[in-house]
């Protein structure tokens, strides 16, 4: 139940909800009790067993109530049908039935309103927790996880919280006092009875127990498998070129239908035992009352002690019994499921973030002096992938990182922005330590521009304003006659206003790779990361981006990430690395006279 006490801090704005549903929720099972008991001075007017009672009773302690209430009813019908009819009274007991009902029903009516308010809260707040931990999250969680499984616990387990975890307001609350104030009453009418009755609630509440067992493990092994299903939709959509130009379609179709079958099977098994908890508790309570008819109807016929009237009343209050029993029984099952799921959500939850800013963290808008890597060390896994690697990029200068794939290059680029911190070693930046500086202000000095177009299904004005929102039409504009994209952009339908597609899928590659560039000069760092940003480019669209990188790369200090060198021949420093270390550094005809590895790359690259 760990997982109940994490949920709530989450239920706390909403308390007052919770108080109103707990008042509700009582006067429902007290007036769920009076409603059956109305029905005994029905019975007695039907069979005309009313005593007449002249004098008004008078209240002596509880264990009189019995006698008490009896004789109470008596007397006001007594006092109704004295001069009248018995109609009167019949029409006076119909009436006070159908006021206890309407009560009963009000109080059912406000109880799930504030459930729901609840309910609807808590899941509000929980999907925002879910999406700024994600947001939150560093880059290096998301290359061990499935995306998949990250969506299924931020919809689908989310939902299951909200849907599983509030019946235990009704299994606490509700359902229980019903049961209670119905046995209390049973209790008053026949002890006997109610003592008979009792030896079989727990032989039932173990028989339900038994069934229950292992649906925990069950609910959270089914919603593991949730989360691989949609991790294979979201693969497939995002590779579906490929899967198709491979006729790979029967293996992903294997795949899928394999993870539909394993989902199959646990949801059948769940759900059998789901199914089995109403019908069994039924037939349970319906054994225990036919027992109750023969029992009672033995002390009712042969024994007399029991009258036929408060039988029948007594009746209906063990079945009263039957339906907050089978909620309960369903309810449990519930919170099993949902266990299973808030584990999952808080697994993400609970998660903690390494990459974050200090406390009390220097912020820091402008660029003055050099960015220093001072002999870092770096590994994904066991290699490191940097080893002992030391550069300084002066303000205004263009830095190019050239060698093999695998060399450590974009790693570079991943540590200055803090997607990943370095396990030894340190970057400054004007001779603060990176890890010093405000995560955000850090990256507000930089602009990246990666190998892959990252553009979100939106228009062509929101994926250029991302880095500054209160952007003006002429200074996106301006943006992109800079990264040399306006003169496609001004020909499409809606110009700016136009709808990209999911990814910019309705552009090509290269236009795709200048709205990046001109997001990168609309927000204007002086600090500029290129990645790779046209390995990916055929050499007609590499023409435009290279003018329209050596156009955003003026006056502004800039790495660049290269694996065509023909791009970054006019850089101030060429890096030259292999398998993590700086093997040659100068300018494009000092490296060149070296007649090294870079001479090498080139000659390699001018054959292609």
């Amino acid at each position: 139940m760990s997982n109940l006490k994490k949920l709530i801090p989450f239920t706390k704005p909403y308390k007052s909800h919770i108080v109103w549903n707990v008042i509700y929720n009582i006067l429902y099972a007290l007036f769920s009790t009076i409603s059956m008991l109305t029905l005994l001075p029905v019975m007695d007017v039907l069979f005309g067993k009313t005593k007449t009672v002249l004098i008004k009773p008078v209240y002596t302690g509880i264990g009189d109530i019995k006698q008490f209430g009896t004789d109470y009813m008596h007397f006001q019908i007594s006092t109704l049908t004295k001069g009248n009819s018995i109609e009167v009274a019949l029409l006076f007991v119909v009436l006070l039935i159908m006021t206890t009902f309407l009560f009963k029903n009000l109080f059912n009516y406000l109880a799930s309103y504030h459930i729901m308010h609840l309910k609807n809260g808590v899941l509000k707040d929980l999907r925002n927790s879910m999406y700024k931990k994600i947001v939150e999250l560093p880059i290096s969680y998301y290359s061990e996880k499935r995306k998949g499984d990250i969506m299924a616990r931020m919809l689908g387990d989310v939902n299951e919280v909200q849907n599983s975890f509030f019946s235990i307001l009704e299994l606490v609350v509700k359902e229980p006092l019903t049961i209670i104030f119905a046995l209390v009453t049973m209790f008053i009418i026949s002890t006997k009875l109610t003592l008979f009755v009792l030896i079989f609630l727990p032989i039932s509440g173990y028989i339900i127990s038994k069934l229950a067992k292992n649906l925990r493990a069950q609910s959270l092994e089914a919603q593991r498998e949730s989360g691989f299903l949609i991790s294979i939709v979201d693969e497939t959509l995002g590779g579906l070129k490929v899967i198709k130009s491979y006729n790979a379609e029967p293996n992903f179709k294997s795949r899928f239908d394999s993870s539909v079958s394993r989902l199959l099977d646990l949801s059948n098994r769940i759900g059998s035992r789901n199914n089995l908890a109403t019908p069994l508790s039924e037939f349970l309570g319906v054994t225990t009352i036919a027992i109750l008819l023969f029992y009672g109807g033995n002390l009712v016929l042969i024994e007399k002690t029991l009258d036929g009237s408060a039988f029948i009343v007594y009746l209906t209050l063990a079945f009263n019994i039957l339906t907050p029993a089978k909620a309960i029984s369903k309810a449990s099952y519930a919170v099993k499921n949902g266990l299973a799921a808030a584990e999952r959500v808080f697994e993400v939850l609970e998660v903690e973030n390494e990459i974050t800013s200090k406390v009390n963290a220097v912020q820091k808008t402008n660029f003055d002096s050099d960015i220093t890597i001072q002999n870092i060390n770096f590994k994904y896994e066991d290699e490191n992938v940097l080893k002992n690697f030391s550069l300084k990029v002066k303000k205004g200068q263009t830095v190019a990182l050239v060698g093999q794939s695998g060399s450590g290059k974009s790693t570079i680029a991943n540590l200055l922005t803090r997607f990943y911190d370095v396990n030894e070693g340190t970057i400054t930046i004007d001779g603060i330590d990176i890890k010093d500086l405000n995560l955000q202000s850090l990256r507000g000095l930089m602009g990246l521009v990666t190998q892959d177009s990252i553009l979100f299904n939106d228009t062509i004005k929101a994926n250029i304003s991302l880095g500054k929102l209160e952007a003006t039409d002429e200074e996106i504009i301006e943006a992109l006659k800079i990264a040399n994209a306006y003169e496609f952009v001004k020909d499409l339908p809606n110009g700016i206003h136009t709808n990209i597609g999911d990814s910019g899928n309705k552009l090509s590659g290269g236009q795709k790779q200048r709205l990046s560039i001109a997001r990168a000069v609309l927000k204007n760092p002086p600090i500029m990361i290129l990645d790779e940003a046209t390995s990916a480019l055929d050499t007609e669209s590499e023409k435009f981006v290279q003018v329209a990188l050596e156009n955003m790369m003026q006056n502004r200090t800039s790495i660049v990430i290269a694996h065509r060198l023909s791009t970054i021949q006019k850089a101030d420093t060429i890096v030259v690395m292999q398998k993590g270390i700086i093997v040659e550094q100068g300018n494009h005809e000092e490296l060149i006279a070296m007649n090294g590895v870079y001479n090498k790359l080139v000659s390699l690259q001018s054959l292609e």
